[in-house]
C-alpha cells in the first residue's frame, strides 16, 4: 500500500461511474488531492445498476478507509438524458453488441467523453475544483476515439481556455494495462480495495449483477466482463 507524503492543495472532481476503472481514479485521487468530489451521469444507459453502486462503493469507501473519509467530499449526479436520445448504440439501447463498419463497437457512443469532461468542468468551476479526473484509457481499451490522450489533451486546453482558468485533466490510467489497474488498486489500498472493487463495483454492458465471478459480477461475455476477467487473470498470474 502506498501513500502520497505532500498532498495537493487542490480539489479534485472524479468522474465516478461506480466501475472498476473509476473506483481505482478514485482512490487515486483520494490519495493525492486534499479535497475530491464525484459526479455521476444518468444518460439512459442500459446498464443503469451502476448509478445504485457507486453510492456504494461511495459508502463503502468511507466506513473502510479512514484515511480518505475527511477528504471525500459531495457527490453529485447530473441528468443527461438527452445523450440517449442522441445516441443509437448498444449502451442505451436494447441492442446486440457488435462492430460497426467504422471498425468501432456499437457500444461507442459519439461524444460521451468529450459533453462529460465539459459538464464536470462547469461543475469544476462553481465548486471551486481546478482538477477533473477520469478513468479514460487507451490501451485495455475497445477503440473508442474519445478515450485517447491526444483527445484529452487537446480538451483540457480547450476547458482552461473556455473557463479562463486552469482545468487539470488527469487521466491516470490512461497507459496502464487492465491488470495493471488491478495492480494499482492493491498499491493504493491493499488487498481491502481490491475485495472492494471485486464485490461492488460495476462493469458489465448488460447491466447484470446475479453471478459472482471470482472478479466481480456480471454477465461475463459482454466485452467489459470479458476485459475485466482477462485482467484480473494476468494480474494474478503477474502477482504469483
Amino acid at each position: 500500500m502506498t501513500a502520497t507524503t505532500a498532498r495537493d492543495p487542490r480539489t479534485a472532481l472524479v468522474l465516478f461511474s461506480g466501475g472498476q476503472d473509476s473506483t481505482t481514479c478514485l482512490a487515486w485521487a483520494l490519495d493525492r488531492f486534499n479535497r475530491v468530489e464525484t459526479l455521476g451521469f444518468d444518460y439512459g444507459q442500459r446498464h443503469r445498476i451502476e448509478l445504485d453502486c457507486r453510492l456504494t462503493v461511495l459508502a463503502e469507501l468511507r466506513q473502510q478507509f479512514p484515511q480518505w473519509a475527511d477528504r471525500l467530499g459531495d457527490d453529485h449526479v447530473l441528468d443527461l438524458g438527452l445523450i440517449g436520445q442522441l445516441s443509437d448504440t448498444a449502451l442505451t439501447a436494447e441492442r446486440e453488441i457488435e462492430f460497426q463498419a467504422n471498425g468501432l463497437p456499437n457500444t461507442f457512443v459519439p461524444g460521451r467523453n468529450l459533453l462529460f469532461l465539459g459538464f464536470a468542468a462547469t461543475l469544476a468551476y462553481r465548486r471551486g475544483a481546478s482538477v477533473l479526473v477520469g478513468g479514460m484509457c487507451e490501451t485495455d481499451y475497445s477503440g473508442y476515439p474519445d478515450c485517447r490522450d491526444n483527445t484529452l489533451k487537446v480538451l483540457q486546453v480547450a476547458l482552461s481556455l473556455g473557463l479562463a482558468t486552469p482545468m487539470t485533466v488527469d487521466t491516470p490510467l490512461m497507459f496502464l494495462t487492465k491488470a495493471q489497474t488491478w495492480e494499482l488498486a492493491e498499491q493504493l489500498g491493499g488487498p481491502a480495495l481490491t475485495a472492494l472493487v471485486i464485490e461492488h463495483t460495476h462493469t458489465c454492458y448488460l447491466g447484470e449483477r446475479g453471478t459472482r465471478h471470482p472478479w466481480g459480477h456480471g454477465c461475463g461475455h459482454c466485452p467489459a466482463c470479458e476485459l475485466r476477467h482477462a485482467g484480473h487473470a494476468a494480474w494474478l498470474a503477474d502477482a504469483g
